[in-house]
């Protein structure tokens, strides 16, 4: 799955992990600051935050785009040199512009969230002091947010073709991978459907969780100072009182708690897809037999392998009942958990509108990203079922009889 993409894939991510924290570090600790020797400076502490379209050209925000193109640049001249690749400018190059992709559509979402303070202050005027507000103003905010929201909607267009290709070629290169050891595949059960269905619903949930997971870590980057510095407006929690950071404390509490509750109730079920999806194919193969040749497909054979599809299936029916039943109820609850910790600042009249509807929106975002395999769980498990199948799949290439785990749901190499 991954050898066939990326070079020495192990040591390729970890050094991706390492280099990428490295140059994260470097950026908030000094490198951010290193642009004002060629006239692209911070701006001084105290100036208003610049609202609208014209941040993403503005100093800071050039500053940075050099400095990414540096960082990836070296990384990826480095790896060029050590370990060239067929796939090479797609696997690491096209990673890098996923990376800058996704950073941008975040800071879209920061950019919006400044929008948030000026415009719902405004409203809040406008309904303290009838007639004080002019219908312009209005307009004039909803206009700034319109080029922020067609920024991000022609950005994410041209992203997501980005990486439908991006991800295509990966597939291909998988594709290429397992037929080119067909010979040593083809006696594994199920192989036909491992190279196509396996390796497209691969490349799909490789899209689609990918792409997430990378846009929740840029978010947590992005919106956790923001959510640092308001949380200045915010004193006191229920119960808990007074606290340092109050809404990032609180955001990972209930996150990390969302995370090990809904694992607790849902671990079972990555297995039980695995499972799932190995009882199938075996029930599938001998029906497709039972099409050329009388003696296969016989009703006592079929009888026992529907029996194994029936158990599987009733064992993911139970779990998958506790863990929904787990599952919304943490969401329902999570809807009203933002405005819980504010009631106390709420009360006190200590927060305009504005700021407060920055604080949820922050809260949100920040929260979201910790809760990214909350959110994402089914589909995760569908996807690490299909890993643990293609894994099972690539051992044949090695000559290595990987045969345990079949035998415990009846399944048999040929």
């Amino acid at each position: 799955m991954f050898k066939s993409f990326f070079p020495n894939p192990k040591v390729f991510f970890t050094s991706a992990i390492v280099w990428n924290l490295i140059a994260v570090l470097i950026w908030f600790f000094g490198a951010r600051n290193w642009g004002s020797s060629i006239g692209l400076d911070n701006p001084i502490d105290g100036t208003p935050s610049i609202v609208g379209i014209s941040i993403f050209w503005s100093k800071p925000f050039l500053w940075f785009y050099i400095y990414f193109a540096i960082v990836s640049l070296a990384f990826s001249v480095a790896w060029w040199k050590l370990a060239p690749h067929k796939w090479f400018g797609w696997s690491v190059l096209g990673s890098a512009l996923i990376i800058f992709y996704t950073y941008f559509q975040v800071q879209v979402s920061v950019a919006v969230n400044e929008w948030y303070g000026p415009f719902y202050d405004l409203i809040q005027t406008a309904l303290a002091k009838p007639n004080t507000v002019k219908p312009e103003e209005f307009y004039y905010q909803l206009l700034t947010f319109a080029v922020l929201a067609g920024v991000a909607v022609i950005v994410y267009a041209f992203g997501r073709y980005f990486i439908n290709h991006y991800v295509f070629r990966w597939r291909t290169a998988m594709n290429e991978f397992y037929v080119q050891n067909w010979q040593r595949l083809r006696n594994v059960e199920g192989a036909s459907q491992r190279v196509q269905e396996d390796s497209m619903r691969f490349a799909r949930g490789m899209e689609n969780q990918g792409a997430g997971l990378i846009d929740a870590v840029m978010t947590l980057i992005a919106f956790m100072p923001i959510l640092i510095a308001q949380s200045k407006a915010v004193t006191l929690l229920p119960v808990v009182g007074a606290v340092p950071y109050p809404l990032l404390l609180a955001g990972l509490f209930w996150a990390v708690f969302g995370t090990v509750f809904l694992a607790a109730i849902g671990y079972k079920l990555p297995g039980l897809e695995f499972s799932n999806q190995r009882v199938e194919a075996s029930f599938r193969k001998e029906l497709v037999y039972g099409e050329d040749d009388a003696s296969r497909a016989s009703p006592p054979v079929l009888g026992d392998l529907f029996v194994l599809v029936r158990k599987n299936y009733f064992r993911l029916f139970k779990n998958y009942f506790l863990f929904n039943l787990g599952w919304r109820s943490y969401l329902q609850a999570d809807n009203v958990f933002g405005i819980l910790l504010l009631v106390p600042t709420i009360a006190a009249g200590a927060i305009t509108l504005g700021v407060m509807n920055q604080i949820l929106n922050a809260f949100g975002q920040v929260r979201d990203s910790f809760l990214y395999l909350v959110n994402q769980w089914p589909t995760i498990v569908e996807l690490i079922s299909i890993y643990k199948r293609l894994r099972l799949f690539e051992s044949a290439v090695d000559g290595r009889a990987d045969l345990e785990a079949d035998e415990e749901y009846g399944l048999t190499h040929t």
